[in-house]
């Protein structure tokens, strides 16, 4: 798993998220402030997996990127204000870990 977060995404990074996502999450993405992204490299089932735990963790909004091999490995974006994306990236950093 890799993980990656992005403080203050510029216009042009914007715009590249906006062309590996469905037409319905540029609709949100354009009504709604982004001040981090989060991103997370997994499997297909833990993409699931943390795009729930990310959920529940903050106000967030996650996306499965487009583009990447999804037999394998996808990406996933998680989205929202700085404070929400951390805690979103926290929680599935801890997750990640063994619960024993």
């Amino acid at each position: 798993m890799q993980i990656r977060i992005i403080n203050a995404p510029q216009d042009n990074l914007i715009e590249m998220l906006e062309r590996r996502v469905a037409p319905h999450v540029r609709k949100w993405v354009e009504d709604h402030p982004i001040s981090a992204i989060g991103f997370v490299q997994a499997s297909v089932p833990d993409l699931f997996f943390f795009a729930d735990i990310a959920g529940k963790a903050a106000n967030v909004f996650t996306v499965e990127l487009f583009g990447t091999c999804p037999q394998t490995t996808t990406t996933l974006a998680v989205l929202g204000e700085t404070s929400a994306v951390r805690a979103a990236m926290a929680a599935i950093e801890a997750a990640q870990q063994p619960a024993f």
